[in-house]
C-alpha cells in the first residue's frame, strides 16, 4: 500500500476512532503499550500511524510509550503501569513468570530469527565472533538476546568470557546503531538482530553495504509481544485477536509491509527454548 493511502486510512481510522470513544460515557483508560526505538527512519510517523489503526480496531484509545531499553520498558510492565510491551525474548523468558505471552511476530515463514556477528565489508576474514578477540566490539542492550546474550553464549561455548575477549565493548542501545558503528569503524564487529539487518538492507543498502555478515546463528524465538500479569481478560484476548488478524487486513497489510513481517501469531512457550537454554549455561558457569 503506499505511503499516502495509508496515512489517508489513518486519519480516517483516527477520526473514526474519536469519534466512537466521544460517543460513550464509560471510556476505558487508554491501553498503554511500550516499546524501545526500531530501525524505522520516522519511528513517531509509523507509531502514530499502528496507533490510529489498533484505536479503529480496538475501538479504545491507544498509547506508545518509548524507552531507550529494554529494561526501561520490563520494569514499566512489571510494576503493572504498562499494559503490553513488545520486548526481547531474553527480557521475556527471565520474567515469564510476571508476564504473559500475548504473540510473536512471523518472519520468513516462522516466529523465529537470528543473531548475525557483522564486520566492516572490508573485513573478508573474519568468520565468527571468535576471531574478533582483542578488537573492539559492538553489542546492542545488555537485555537483547541478539545483541548481547546469544554472542556472550557464543564465547562461553570456547571458553572465553565477553567481559575480558575484547580489547574494548560497548553497547549502542539499538540495532540500527551496531550496524552504524561498524559501518563507519567505530568497532570491529557487533552482534545484531537479524532481522534489523535484513530490514535495513531492504530500505538503507547504502548502510548494510558497508557491513558484511559474518556469521549467523541458529534460530531463536522472535521478539515477543508480552502483557502485564493482571491485564483483564477481555482486554488481552482482544488485543491478541487485533494482532493476529493485522495479516488479513488491508491498512494491518500496510503496517507489517512496513515493518518487513508476514504477520503475528499465537506461538508456543517453546520457541524460546533456546533463549532459555542459553541463559541457564551462563548462570551455570
Amino acid at each position: 500500500m503506499h505511503r499516502r493511502r495509508f496515512l489517508g486510512y489513518g486519519l480516517a481510522a483516527g477520526c473514526a476512532a474519536l469519534t466512537a470513544r466521544l460517543a460513550h460515557s464509560d471510556d476505558r483508560q487508554p491501553l498503554s503499550i511500550g516499546t524501545t526505538p526500531v530501525f524505522l527512519d520516522d519511528d513517531v510517523a509509523f507509531l502514530r500511524d499502528w496507533q490510529a489503526y489498533l484505536e479503529h480496531e480496538l475501538g479504545r484509545p491507544v498509547a506508545f510509550v518509548q524507552r531507550r531499553s529494554y529494561r526501561e520498558v520490563s520494569e514499566l510492565l512489571l510494576a503493572e503501569k504498562l499494559d503490553a510491551a513488545w520486548i526481547c525474548g531474553f527480557p521475556y523468558v527471565r520474567y515469564r513468570d510476571r508476564m504473559r505471552l500475548l504473540a510473536v511476530p512471523t518472519y520468513e515463514g516462522e516466529p523465529l530469527y537470528r543473531s548475525y556477528v557483522i564486520v566492516p565489508s572490508s573485513d573478508t576474514t573474519t568468520q565468527s565472533i571468535a576471531d574478533l578477540g582483542g578488537k573492539i566490539y559492538a553489542f546492542s542492550d545488555p537485555d537483547s538476546n541478539s545483541g548481547w546474550l546469544v554472542p556472550s553464549s557464543q564465547l562461553f561455548r570456547i571458553g572465553k568470557d565477553a567481559a575480558t575477549f575484547f580489547r574494548k565493548s560497548f553497547f549502542t542501545w539499538g540495532h540500527r546503531r551496531v550496524v552504524d558503528a561498524v559501518a563507519v569503524g567505530l568497532a570491529h564487529g557487533g552482534s545484531v538482530d537479524g532481522y534489523v539487518w535484513d530490514t535495513l538492507k531492504i530500505h538503507h543498502p547504502e548502510v548494510t553495504d558497508q557491513t558484511r555478515v559474518a556469521h549467523r546463528s541458529v534460530k531463536y524465538g522472535f521478539p515477543p509481544f508480552v502483557t502485564r500479569s493482571q491485564l483483564p481478560a477481555g482486554d488481552f484476548r482482544q488485543l491478541q485477536e487485533v494482532l493476529v488478524a493485522m495479516r488479513t487486513n488491508t491498512a494491518g497489510q500496510g503496517l507489517l509491509h512496513k515493518l518487513n513481517l508476514e504477520g503475528f501469531q499465537v506461538a508456543p512457550e517453546s520457541v524460546f527454548a533456546g533463549i532459555a537454554e542459553n541463559m541457564r549455561m551462563l548462570r551455570a558457569g
